[in-house]
């Protein structure tokens, strides 16, 4: 099960794990946590021959709480949400927003994961996660988290291409500052740009966008929509990485393409040559004063931003309408441009 939901910052797509899958991590959990308590049972052993009963029985009490709550506790709070046995299934858990579990929602999971497996043997976590849509136990619904897959697949063979338009802004671009967590996030928007519905595309690429505009200068120029901002600072950032590439191992050109050469010829206007649109200054033919893409100060949430406009008009109303992520069915077919005459991600 896949879904997108919206963190503080990034997009973030998470894939629900499994149910084999975690019944495999909580039983090496058990099996690690239950060979600690036999260690300890057998120091406790030795430990009574030295002290009195009233303070043996406390002993052992810390001791069991300490391996049967400590331990979850621990891990998920200093590992980012990975016990033992999920570190080796590749999940971990995380908020319901897509944010890093914290140290309350951990501990919360422990205290229930007591009552689930140590004094239940786990009927109640079997009975849940079975009601549950997104397979939570109790411990989860408490605490307001989801056991996610790290090792969903990768498009790593997807490459963002350069709008034409921009070229020669973003060859201008000083990126040494972009942090490699928020490119990734960008790069994960634009791959999953024609999966997401209007509204959310849209909130999603204002959001990182401007978050990207924080590290990287000089600004966008006015009326670009975020995706080809996202785009041209991406595929300008994979340029330079294989300039370097190829001055440092001799082989290959000293430059690497940027524009439509790079790939697929580019029809219509994306050819070459002056493009009319935002990059022009002013408003454009064609466009109202109060246009998104004639320049100033536009009306909403996102006013006074360099990323403005509304979101764009739902292609499929069968398909789109009031879904906040993925929709279950086809994508659209996606338009030739985007208003500007920027090319939609491929």
């Amino acid at each position: 099960m896949s879904e997108v939901v919206t963190g503080d910052a990034v997009v973030v797509e998470v894939r629900v794990a499994q149910m084999p899958s975690r019944a495999v991590a909580l039983a090496i959990d058990l099996a690690v946590q239950l060979t600690v308590l036999i260690g300890a049972s057998e120091v406790l052993e030795a430990f009574s021959v030295i002290s009195d009963p009233a303070m043996y029985a406390a002993v052992a009490i810390v001791a069991s709480l300490l391996v049967t709550v400590g331990y979850p506790v621990l891990f998920e709070s200093l590992s980012g949400g990975r016990s033992l046995g999920k570190l080796a299934l590749g999940l971990r858990v995380v908020s319901d927003d897509g944010g890093p579990e914290r140290f309350r929602q951990a501990l919360f999971r422990g205290l229930a994961g007591l009552l689930e497996f140590w004094m239940f043997f786990g009927a109640p976590a079997l009975i849940s996660s079975l009601v549950s849509q997104r397979g939570k136990r109790l411990g989860d619904i408490f605490a307001g988290t989801i056991v996610i897959s790290d090792r969903g697949p990768r498009e790593a063979g997807q490459v963002i291409w350069m709008p034409p338009q921009l070229a020669a802004w973003a060859a201008t671009l000083e990126l040494s500052q972009l942090p490699e967590g928020l490119a990734t996030a960008a790069r994960q928007y634009i791959i999953r740009w024609h999966q997401l519905s209007p509204q959310i595309r849209h909130e999603m690429g204002v959001r990182i966008a401007t978050q990207v505009a924080a590290f990287v200068s000089p600004a966008a120029p006015s009326g670009v929509p975020p995706h080809a901002y996202l785009s041209a600072v991406l595929a300008e950032r994979r340029r330079r990485d294989q300039v370097r590439l190829a001055r440092r191992t001799g082989d290959g050109p000293a430059t690497a393409p940027s524009g439509p050469s790079a790939g697929r010829p580019q029809p219509g206007p994306l050819a070459g040559g002056p493009q009319p649109g935002p990059l022009a200054g002013g408003p454009q033919p064609g466009f109202s004063a109060g246009d998104p893409l004639a320049g100033g100060p536009q009306p909403g949430p996102s006013a006074g931003g360099p990323f403005v406009g509304g979101p764009p008009a739902v292609l499929n109303p069968q398909a789109g309408q009031g879904v906040p992520g993925y929709d279950g069915r086809p994508a659209p077919e996606p338009p030739r441009t985007t208003p500007g005459g920027f090319a939609p991600p491929q």
